[in-house]
């Protein structure tokens, strides 16, 4: 896992069922993979969920009532394989963009037990008025608490 002071660090379960016949945890799950590290790094959407560990930078989950967080697109790249294993796979979050009405969030996907790189991915999200349809800016407050943990992209 990383060393720069910009990365957020978590560990994500790997399910039996994340599984393929080939062995190894599915393109499909590696997806979901990405959202929980998502959440654990940036909290849950505000207003969905109920009351847990608070994430390191509150980001998704201090915004007004009535915003989502929306997916606007992912990119990902596999490098190798992530077998599954009854562990948590290691994975790198950091912010990899800051634009007007958007965020994108880069990923490293480790296996756990090799330190290896499988996944490298970054996922773009929006903040959208959850009653309008209307994107959302970010507020001065939302760029101050990506600043800390903004770093290079991952693609191009």
């Amino acid at each position: 896992m990383s060393s720069n002071s910009y990365v957020i660090s978590c560990s994500v379960a790997m399910r039996w069922g994340d599984m393929d016949a080939y062995g190894h945890v599915n393109n499909v799950e590696i997806v979901r993979i990405l959202e929980e590290a998502r959440v654990h790094a940036f909290g849950p959407p505000g207003g969905t969920g109920g009351p847990g560990q608070q994430p390191a930078v509150p980001l998704f989950t201090d915004v007004p009532p009535g915003t989502q967080s929306l997916v606007v697109e992912h990119r990902i790249r596999y490098v190798a394989e992530l077998t599954y294993r009854n562990i948590p796979a290691d994975v790198d979050v950091w912010i990899s963009a800051v634009k007007g009405a958007s965020l994108t969030l880069a990923y490293v996907i480790h296996d756990p037990v090799t330190g290896k790189a499988c996944v490298r991915a970054e996922t773009t999200l929006a903040f959208v008025d959850g009653a309008t349809g209307a994107l959302q800016r970010l507020t001065a407050a939302q760029r101050d608490m990506a600043a800390a943990h903004t770093g290079p992209p991952l693609f191009g």
